[in-house]
């Protein structure tokens, strides 16, 4: 194991200038704290930790409301905390800027703030901490993010397969055999995962997998504007959403546009937040058990820290029915 001194020769400075840089005094610049923190890193310096000490985990959090109960990674936070508090680790929450990460490497940062491991959510694939943990030896476990073939890493989520397989299957049973699919752009690992997981399942259930029936954008609107119209033009009857805020939005537009849900379109979400029980009318959904999806995480996070080398944790999806999904429409047309 690397020590104090071994960075003092790395960079040719004193023992005591490298403990004050690590430990964040006031009176050392930001430049040499960060050349300090960097090689520290590179020759895996870990710091000693005093017995009873404060552990400390923290949850970086990004692109993902959750200060009030209704949104969706308050559960998700609820649930680690209850795990990793009474177990005497001291969890932080950091949301996390672009800036942030630029400004220093992921186990950089955490060595400078005392961090045992961390649960990380909401991250796109475009954040430069995700190349970080390609290599990193700080424990992180990222919610619905996956990183190949670094032990210091894992995922938790839903099965997100078998979630879209039990929204089709439930279509096909009411009798529809065209079914669309609306997500936001391409550009996380989810929305890649449910969108190839939606193709994977009409082709299990026999129903036709063309592109076409599929459409996304990075703005709701866009998709509402652009593609729900296209889709229904195509004669889907039934439509699934990478995510019940787009699902929301459908079911509105539809009605908008003189259509009845479900009675000429079904509408499926994915994630069963609170609001799915509320809009009009409620909404059929993919549940994730949030609360539960976060005790995963600390499950995983503890699990790495103790040299089990965890790649993926998957908790079983379930389809909440209400009444956006019904028995699909007859045809009227021949032509149709």
């Amino acid at each position: 194991m690397a020590t104090i001194q071994d960075i003092a020769d790395k960079l040719g400075i004193s023992k005591g200038t490298v403990s004050k840089a690590l430990n964040g005094a006031s009176d050392i610049s930001e430049t040499l704290q960060k050349n300090v923190l960097e090689t520290a890193v590179e020759l895996g310096y870990t710091k000693l930790r005093r017995p009873g000490g404060q552990r400390k985990l923290c949850i970086l959090i990004e692109n993902m409301d959750y200060r009030e109960a209704h949104q969706f990674g308050y559960e998700i936070i609820l649930g680690f905390r209850q795990m990793a508090e009474p177990a005497g680790y001291t969890v932080e929450i950091v949301p996390v800027t672009e800036k942030l990460q630029k400004s220093a490497s992921y186990d950089a940062f955490m060595l400078k703030n005392d961090y045992l491991g961390a649960f990380v959510l909401g991250f796109s694939l475009s954040d430069p901490w995700m190349r970080d943990f390609q290599t990193s030896h700080t424990p992180a476990v990222l919610y619905d993010n996956y990183i190949m073939a670094n032990p210091h890493t894992g995922y938790v989520g839903v099965d997100n397969s078998e979630g879209m397989e039990l929204a089709v299957e439930h279509l096909k049973r009411l009798g529809h055999r065209k079914i669309g699919y609306l997500s936001h752009a391409l550009g996380s690992h989810i929305m890649q995962v449910r969108h190839k997981a939606f193709f994977y399942a009409l082709r299990q259930n026999g129903l036709p997998a063309d592109s076409s029936l599929a459409g996304s954008s990075y703005y709701t609107s866009q998709c509402m504007e652009k593609h729900l119209p296209r889709l229904l033009k195509e004669g889907v009857t039934g439509i699934i959403c990478s995510h019940d805020l787009i699902a929301s939005a459908a079911l509105v537009q539809c009605q908008q546009m003189g259509l009845r849900i479900p009675a000429d379109v079904s509408i499926i979400g994915f994630d069963d937040l609170p609001i799915c029980a509320y809009t009009s009318p409620p909404l059929t959904t993919v549940r994730q058990e949030r609360v539960q999806l976060g005790k995963s995480g600390y499950y995983a996070l503890e699990s790495l820290m103790n040299g089990v080398a965890i790649g993926t944790l998957l908790l079983h999806a379930s389809l909440v029915v209400r009444q956006s999904t019904g028995t699909a429409r007859k045809k009227t047309d021949p032509a149709e």
